[in-house]
């Protein structure tokens, strides 16, 4: 028995140790490792330009305002079981650990329990794997109260795997019921079972959001005004896009999820129609389920968009990956991403790209099928902005139906309706003294105005 206890002695003392490193070491200096497989193929960045990774997950690490005192690729032929990297590379990362005096090290990639438990052991640091830090970013930047509850629902199933014993505190027991005692409750178990508690009070009052923005959706159906949802990787232009196109102030920075909560405005498009447009959350690779299942409220709007806007950022290495990625949660959340006509790819930030670049992707999306021909544009200098806002309101038209009319010319008040809630493709005085007027709108605005059509001026 004896040999056990030491044992279990000298085991207990590494995690006491770790804790006292972790708290003298500056909490706001991270390092940040990016792990890459050197063979076979990449599964932790789906073939990835490991120098991209790099650049994102040093972005990462900056959107919750850490500062970088180290970042490097970590290269390995396979995944160890118990610190997900070689014994030699963790050695060497402590040392960078102790000599930067960084009290967080991110490990760009999903970390069991375990593993992050030896790893905290080993370098004396709070250790973040990616799917913690993008909750951690989460969590800054929600704003409204459905926001603040998705993330802390992701949080907190996050969280729930995460009760290991990795400190002292766990192993005590409460007292039990009966003469015997009993072993009672594990500090373990009932952390477990006050976050079951938390996670079941969080997921009625989602439910109760989601019933009311289900409430919205139906009331502006009845406007009825087209949904366009603009979607892409996070940090590809979609706020800045959202404030060029609507003239509104949503935050825009070059900073990874700038914006999480969805933000929605009313827009005109060529031909007087109208439209809302949504400003949802940027997509990440490997973006947690966790995440995708709590914000699936969210991504409701995209569901049920009339016309979806795929936002690609044209001048980064990885754009084809990220593109990849977007259209993966897209197929996840069950939409059909092959339908081109519900969906416009928008290849932005064209600023960024020298002249030759600039022709080689307009030359590139000029030879694709008109069906799936991408837009070149910029959000931030306004190139391109009105052919977009053209082909938005082209793609919303169609099917609807053509109506001519015979008005008279002093009707100013009808004509001027159907500016403003049509597409007026011809006005021609004919000789009758009659004004024909050829215009485009949805069946329920050709309902409408025959409704209000004076009876002076007959269909044709």
């Amino acid at each position: 028995m004896e040999p056990k206890k030491s044992k279990r002695r000298k085991s207990r003392q590494p995690d006491s140790q770790a804790a006292g490193d972790a708290s003298s070491r500056d909490a706001t200096k991270v390092a940040v490792v990016v792990p890459v497989f050197t063979r076979g193929k990449d599964i932790i960045g789906n073939g990835r330009d490991p120098h991209a990774r790099l650049e994102e997950a040093v972005g990462l690490a900056a959107a919750i305002e850490l500062h970088v005192a180290s970042a490097g690729v970590v290269t390995l032929g396979t995944i160890r079981p118990a610190t997900y990297i070689g014994s030699g590379k963790v050695e060497e990362i402590a040392g960078i650990v102790r000599a930067e005096d960084a009290g967080v090290v991110f490990v760009d990639c999903a970390l069991s329990p375990v593993q992050q438990r030896n790893l905290e052991k080993a370098w004396g640091a709070k250790v973040v794997d990616r799917t913690g830090l993008i909750l951690e970013i989460f969590g800054a930047r929600a704003r409204t109260k459905e926001g603040t509850l998705q993330v802390e629902l992701a949080h907190l199933n996050y969280q729930r795997s995460r009760l290991v014993r990795s400190w002292t505190h766990l192993e005590r027991q409460r007292g039990g019921f009966g003469f015997l005692g009993g072993p009672g409750e594990t500090q373990i178990e009932a952390d477990r079972r006050q976050i079951d508690e938390r996670i079941i009070r969080i997921e009625r009052e989602l439910d109760s959001v989601k019933r009311t923005r289900a409430l919205h959706r139906q009331n502006r159906k009845r406007v009825p005004y087209p949904v366009v949802a603009l979607v892409g990787y996070t940090n590809a232009g979609k706020s800045t896009l959202f404030n060029r196109l609507t003239a509104a102030n949503v935050r825009a920075e070059d900073l990874l999820f700038a914006t999480l909560d969805p933000t929605l405005r009313g827009i005109e498009l060529p031909g007087g129609t109208k439209a809302i447009l949504s400003d949802t959350v940027g997509f990440l690779s490997e973006l947690p389920t966790l995440l995708v299942a709590a914000f699936r409220a969210t991504l409701e709007e995209v569901i049920e968009a009339d016309l979806i806007l795929h936002v690609r950022d044209i001048s980064h290495p990885d754009t084809a990956a990220q593109a990849t990625d977007v259209l993966s949660v897209l197929q996840d959340l069950g939409i059909d991403i092959n339908d081109h006509k519900r969906i416009i790819e928008v290849w932005n930030k064209a600023d960024r790209l020298d002249a030759l670049a600039h022709e080689n992707a307009a030359n590139h999306a000029r030879r694709l099928p008109q069906l799936q021909r991408p837009m070149l544009i910029s959000a931030l200098t306004g190139e391109g902005a009105d052919t977009l806002l053209r082909t938005i309101a082209d793609k919303i038209s169609t099917g609807w139906p053509v109506v001519s009319l015979n008005l008279d010319p002093a009707d100013g008040a009808n004509l001027s309706w159907l500016h403003r809630h049509g597409e007026v493709l011809s006005q021609e005085l004919k000789r009758d003294d009659q004004l024909r007027v050829e215009v485009r709108m949805s069946p329920e605005k050709a309902e409408e105005f025959a409704r209000r059509m004076k009876p002076k001026s007959s269909a044709a």
